[in-house]
């Protein structure tokens, strides 16, 4: 078992680990643990209440979060002809076909998001045991498969995000950086929470928002009350 160093236990006791936090509380404590050397990412993680062994109980989508990530996200474009163009005009940064999957084949992968246009998918496909584990799989129900690349690729460049049910059940997505203000993370956080909650499959069963829980890249864990968290989406 790891065991912490002096500034992660100097930070866990600004956290009372006891307490479920409103999201604005747990957001301005973890702007106050965030104090590495370089800019935190600030994370979420959540645990559903759904089964992902069935199909009918997968919660996938991507939100636009309206503030960014404080990312730099690599796009990569699978299209031809024009719409490779309008993938370039858009700011893609890389753009191909075959030689573009021979390449990723051969090992690169320096990219985040990947968009492919519907008739690319047959070369795509070949690509399913590289880019699926890694979330990167171009698919309909996200938007990556689409012949309006441009939109899609102007929507990663502003902070679109993907949020995908793990096999536990569990969620995990972006909404910052440590160096955003409060009500930018707290915009960030409504945004997605509330695209969370829309996605609810019909067939989950009881409690879906079981647990919920921010935090920089180097800072504890704080947890946030589900409750608070639909609370929130009702603000003003």
């Amino acid at each position: 078992m790891s065991v912490r160093g002096k500034r992660y236990q100097e930070l866990l006791k600004l956290v009372d680990r006891e307490k479920a936090y409103t999201p604005r509380e747990a957001i301005e404590l973890v702007k106050q643990t965030a104090t590495a050397k370089f800019d935190e990412s600030v994370d979420v993680a959540m645990k559903l209440g759904v089964d992902p062994r069935h199909a009918d109980q997968q919660v996938r989508g991507t939100v636009v979060l309206p503030n960014g990530t404080g990312k730099e996200v690599r796009v990569v474009v699978f299209a031809k002809g024009e719409k490779a163009k309008e993938a370039e005009e858009a700011g893609a940064d890389f753009v191909g076909a075959e030689e573009l999957a021979e390449k990723i084949q051969g090992g690169w992968l320096d990219f985040d998001a990947a968009v492919a246009t519907p008739d690319m998918m047959s070369v795509v496909g070949r690509l399913g045991r590289i880019l699926g584990p890694r979330g990167l799989m171009p698919n309909p129900k996200t938007g990556t498969v689409t012949f309006d690349v441009g939109k899609a690729v102007r929507d990663f460049k502003a902070g679109k995000v993907e949020y995908r049910v793990d096999k536990s059940a569990g969620v995990h997505v972006i909404i910052g950086k440590a160096s955003f203000t409060e009500e930018q993370l707290i915009e960030n956080f409504k945004a997605l929470m509330e695209a969370i909650i829309k996605a609810r499959p019909a067939a989950a069963k009881g409690s879906y928002l079981r647990s919920v829980a921010i935090a920089s890249t180097m800072g504890p864990g704080i947890k946030v009350s589900p409750q608070e968290v639909v609370a929130a989406l009702t603000e003003k």
